[in-house]
């Protein structure tokens, strides 16, 4: 029943020393976005770079991450909401949606997009207006006081300027209210904003679904080779844990 102090996003390790492994764990509640680059990686397995694969991959990797934090908290103290707006991650997103773990169905197309990033972006000036007063305890009747998490796949399709703004905004006033942002994307595709996205993508720490050795240690100076926590293909461990995670918040509301 206690909040836990941090996640296990996956394992650390350098290329001449292969057979230690470090957990990377980040504090939690999270202080920054996640970013799960689904565009080309200096990956060490090559197999792993065609495009196709690597979307799929991505989402998987980032259904993972969201199944462990809802893992992790206490049944119904971390809220879950998925925006997929051409549907391309429909079967990665089956352990999510199959468990019924998630708020809502995946927002579909731009209306879907637009009234999720809507929610949210009101929830996050409520909260801050409220700790500016002073007044944590005084949020409207039937508030969610759970920490929100926002899984975006395919950005910035069915973006427009409004909601890429919106974006920005949970990005970097969300935490804070307890509004946090995971973005499936890769930067490529969204090259047309130029450098107005810059700051979003600095904001966001990048994960990738291969073994990448692309997460820099500023104190030694190594490149730390990073491996996803990925599911054995077959395994059913991922809905097993999902479906108890459902059972425990729906016993929790009776």
């Amino acid at each position: 029943m206690e909040i836990p102090m941090a996640l296990r996003l996956g394992d650390l390790r350098l290329p001449e020393a292969d057979g230690i492994r470090i957990p990377m764990l980040l504090r939690l509640p999270l202080e920054r976005g996640l970013w799960i680059d689904s565009g080309r990686t200096d990956a060490l397995d090559e197999s792993f770079t065609d495009t196709h694969d690597m979307r799929r991959l991505a989402m998987e990797t980032a259904v993972t991450h969201a199944a462990r934090l809802l893992a992790v908290y206490p049944a119904g103290e971390f809220t879950v909401h998925v925006v997929d707006p051409a549907g391309s991650g429909a079967g990665s997103l089956l352990p999510l949606t199959h468990s019924g773990v998630l708020a809502a169905p995946p927002a579909r197309g731009a209306a879907g997009v637009a009234d999720v990033l809507g929610r949210l972006t009101q929830r996050v000036d409520l909260v801050q207006m409220a700790l500016r007063g002073g007044a944590a305890d005084a949020l409207p009747p039937g508030f969610d006081p759970s920490q929100q998490l926002l899984v975006v796949n395919d950005f910035p399709h069915g973006f427009d300027d409004r909601a890429v703004n919106q974006l920005r905004y949970l990005a970097d006033e969300g935490p804070s209210a307890g509004v946090h942002l995971m973005l499936v994307a890769d930067r490529e595709e969204s090259a047309g904003y130029g450098p107005l996205l810059d700051p979003l993508w600095r904001s966001l720490l990048r994960l990738t679904p291969v073994a990448d050795s692309h997460l820099a240690d500023p104190w030694v100076g190594h490149a730390w080779t990073y491996e996803p926590p990925l599911v054995p293909p077959g395994s059913q461990v991922l809905q097993q844990v999902l479906t108890r995670v459902a059972e425990a918040r729906r016993t929790g509301r009776s």
